[in-house]
């Protein structure tokens, strides 16, 4: 019995629908503002830009499901990561996160650019020059997969990152695989995932001096990688990160993390923080996370945005749940997705089951960055 052939109630049994959605709270003195861009994760391929007061500002439909996100290009269009209706599946969890369906849209909903790539999963990055960005995998052969520690159980084959830049005509330019440049003894897989995907790139970011940022899920961590050579010129480790997502190079050279928190060293409750690195070290300069650490935590997804007034914006994915925040940690906005639906296929409900409200990532805008709005 699937969710929505459950017996009618008098009491929603949404939990977070129950507990409010929308607009929970502004202050609209010390807000940013701006607006919103949010494509849930079963929203059947709407696309919603809402304001600082919670209110539809423009909505596009996609043909597909998102595969993870969308985002505003500086050419006021709209790319949109979507779900490949004919990926094979790789492994149980595959049908839930992978993407490689991308397209281009007009305010207008006019497509004007579309790639694919099946093997694509969770983050991609649309660059300045127009270029493609994105993590994708494949599989190793048996004797490198025995070399890779860690991890529950004995799937085979062991799929290993592959990220891939392409241009506007679909070429590849640059492309790193992960088996070739990273020492399997250093990044094991942390024993509550599974041997299926090593070491699962779930983020990407590209510094000022072009060196690319990976954020490395099941073995916990964030890597730079020179451009040039392939090379792993930083590690930020599982001593600094708890299986987190979306490094992103900030304008001082610092690195914003959303730090997850799944199987976090040293604490007897699991929780989410957000935290601003100095890469040179790997201190944590700043950081937030609620006063009762539990209340924000979300096992999977996640980002943030540092916005133009030096607040940041954070996206706790799992709930659904938006929230703006001071340098000082005080809360100033918060929205929570009012869509909720179940995943389409059978494959990622039995990941994701229930009806969701979950996103992958969100993004805050300028109204100066929406001209045509």
């Amino acid at each position: 019995m699937t969710t929505s052939e459950l017996p009618a109630t008098s009491v929603d049994q949404i939990t977070q629908r129950r507990r409010g959605t929308g607009l929970i709270a502004r202050d609209a003195q010390r807000d940013a503002g701006g607006y919103t861009l949010i494509a849930p994760q079963t929203g059947g391929g709407r696309v919603w830009l809402v304001d600082a007061d919670g209110a539809v500002a423009h909505q596009w439909q996609l043909p597909v499901r998102p595969g993870r996100h969308a985002v505003l290009l500086p050419n006021g269009n709209l790319g949109y990561n979507g779900s490949h209706a004919d990926s094979p599946a790789r492994y149980a969890a595959w049908s839930m996160w992978h993407g490689g369906d991308f397209y281009e849209v007009t305010p207008g909903g006019e497509v004007v650019w579309r790639y694919q790539d099946p093997a694509h999963h969770h983050d991609a990055l649309w660059l300045p020059d127009g270029h493609l960005l994105y993590a994708a995998c494949e599989p190793v052969p048996d004797a490198f997969a025995a070399r890779v520690p860690g991890g529950h159980g004995t799937a085979s084959p062991l799929h290993a990152d592959v990220v891939r830049e392409v241009d506007r005509s679909g070429r590849l330019v640059w492309e790193w695989r992960a088996a070739e440049h990273l020492d399997p003894e250093r990044f094991p897989i942390h024993p509550g995932f599974g041997r299926v995907h090593w070491p699962l790139v779930n983020g990407l970011g590209v510094q000022a001096d072009g060196t690319v940022l990976l954020s490395l899920r099941t073995t916990s961590g964030v890597v730079g990688v020179d451009r040039a050579t392939g090379a792993v010129r930083l590690h930020i480790g599982p001593d600094v990160l708890s299986h987190q997502h979306a490094p992103v190079p900030l304008a001082d050279g610092r690195i914003l993390v959303f730090d997850n928190g799944n199987f976090r060293a040293g604490s007897h409750v699991s929780y989410s923080r957000v935290v601003e690195i100095e890469p040179a070290t790997g201190a944590v300069v700043w950081s937030y996370s609620d006063p009762v650490v539990q209340a924000f935590y979300t096992p999977f997804m996640g980002n943030a945005q540092r916005l133009w007034n030096g607040n940041t914006h954070i996206t706790e994915s799992a709930t659904g749940r938006l929230f703006e925040v001071t340098p000082a940690g005080e809360v100033v906005w918060e929205y929570v997705i009012p869509w909720f639906a179940e995943y389409p296929d059978a494959e990622a409900r039995a990941t994701g089951p229930g009806l969701l409200n979950s996103v992958f990532q969100t993004f805050r805008y300028r109204r100066e960055q929406i001209p045509w709005l």
